[in-house]
This record gives C-alpha cells, sequence and structure tokens, in this order.
C-alpha cells in the first residue's frame, strides 16, 4: 500500500475527486483551506488580500499498482490546467488497521 498526498488550488475539489473516483479509489482523507506555496514557480495561496486563493489537500491510502495511473493523470491535469498548482507526493504505509 502506498499514501498519496496531493495539494492542489482548492478550486478544483471536485475534479480531484473525480479523478480518484475514475480509479475506484474511494478513499480519501481531504483538508480544507490550508495555506501554501509552490517551491518551484507557484504563486502564495495565502487566502488573504494580497493573495486570496486557498489550497486543499488529500491523503488517500492506495494499492500500489494505482499509484502510476493516478500520478500520470494528476500530471496530466496539472499540464492542463497551470493554475491548479498541483503537487503529489508517495509514502510508504507500513502498517494499518
Amino acid at each position: 500500500m502506498k499514501a498519496i498526498f496531493i495539494s492542489y488550488n482548492q478550486a478544483y475539489n471536485e475534479e480531484i475527486a473525480e479523478l480518484l473516483a475514475a480509479f475506484h479509489q474511494r478513499g480519501y482523507t481531504c483538508w480544507e483551506e490550508i495555506q501554501g506555496r509552490g517551491g518551484i514557480n507557484g504563486q502564495p495561496h495565502m487566502g488573504s488580500h494580497a493573495w486570496p486563493a486557498l489550497n486543499n489537500a488529500i491523503l488517500s491510502v492506495v494499492a500500489d499498482d494505482k499509484v502510476d495511473g493516478i500520478l500520470d493523470a494528476l500530471k496530466a491535469k496539472d499540464e492542463e490546467a497551470p493554475d491548479l498548482g498541483l503537487r503529489a507526493f508517495v509514502w510508504n504505509v507500513e502498517k494499518s488497521i
């Protein structure tokens, strides 16, 4: 099992949830209205007057064989919508109950 952490512009929440559903990935945890700034060329998303946008984040634990397909789909989504500011990270899941 792997954990995929996905951070993205909150305006795309439904699209990211639909992307996971397309891979039959039902379970996830979502954090809404979080702040952040991309490390390469991303604009700050701080919920302030100067930087009004905010991010959401999803953590989903998936089967190993789903990871590459989900990441490829996320990358394609990010490339078609540059303001999405999507980042995804994968961790090993050692145990779960």
